[in-house]
């Protein structure tokens, strides 16, 4: 059983920085990895996510500002925030996807919150 662990995350002030950190266990399979968010009234939303192969995609409003990266080339991943904006604040998912299988695996998620 794959399992998503996810750390960082907390209170930061607009043009702030902050980093997360996710990894998967429980499978020797290179899984594709990714950042979500989910906001008070919204839809949960892509923020960034590399593939097996380490592609990465980023939406719109986070490009030049959000680095998503593997770690060591395993089942980890980082996501450095730069420029952080009250906009950006939200629950943050870790996503874990296994692209053969179509299964895919959560974290726990983690408030970013950013404020003045």
């Amino acid at each position: 059983q794959v399992q998503v662990v996810q750390s960082g995350g907390g209170l930061v002030q607009p043009g702030g920085s902050l980093t997360l950190s996710c990894a998967a266990s429980g499978t020797v399979i290179r899984l594709a990895m990714g950042w979500y968010r989910l906001a008070p009234g919204d839809q949960r939303e892509l923020v960034a996510t590399l593939d097996s192969w380490d592609n990465a995609n980023y939406a719109d409003s986070v490009k030049g500002r959000f680095t998503v990266s593997r770690v060591n080339a395993k089942n980890s991943v980082y996501l450095q925030m730069n420029t952080l904006k009250p906009e950006d604040t939200a629950v943050y998912y870790c996503n874990a996807k296994n692209e053969y299988l179509g299964s895919e695996y959560w974290g726990q998620g983690t408030q970013v919150t950013v404020s003045s």
